[in-house]
């Protein structure tokens, strides 16, 4: 599973976030120590507590998908509704079928460009074998092709 299956970065202080892992949350902090050997920190803290740390963010925008509407969260995280890509700060290509969170975006100020999965589906199968050996996840290739074809 990727990350952005769950969380993503859409612009500088800005998040999309499937709701469930929003809890506290234990990470590992890992750098190189003075004696050139790892070394570990374990961190506790909310997920906004760590981006705010970690970024040097005064505050941190969390855009849940499917909104706070527990059923629309549940479609849309199956529909890859967090599984945005950000192209620039507060641009991002999703999926037109995640209309609550694609609206969510647009209002917290971010400019969403979507791409109907549809038309990916079908061209993704003629184009196939171009995609294998690419390096690249099948979203990108795709956005990379309809980019082409504009």
């Amino acid at each position: 599973m990727y990350l952005d299956t769950v969380f993503t970065m859409v612009d500088y202080d800005k998040f999309t976030i499937h709701p469930e892992i929003e809890g506290p949350l234990q990470i590992y902090e890992v750098t190189l120590g003075k004696d050139d050997k790892p070394h570990f920190v374990s961190i506790q803290n909310t997920l906004v507590g760590i981006l705010k740390k970690s970024l040097s963010l005064p505050a941190i925008e969390l855009i849940r998908c499917g909104g706070d509407d527990r059923m629309a969260a549940q479609r849309e995280q199956w529909n890859d509704g967090s599984s945005t890509l950000s192209i620039a700060p507060g641009v991002v290509v999703t999926y037109e079928r995640n209309s609550v969170t694609n609206a969510l975006l647009d209002k917290n100020g971010i400019k969403v460009l979507t791409v109907p999965i549809l038309q990916i589906s079908v061209k993704m199968a003629m184009k196939w074998p171009s995609f294998m050996g690419t390096g690249l996840r099948l979203e990108e290739y795709c956005l990379q092709q309809s980019l082409q074809e504009t």
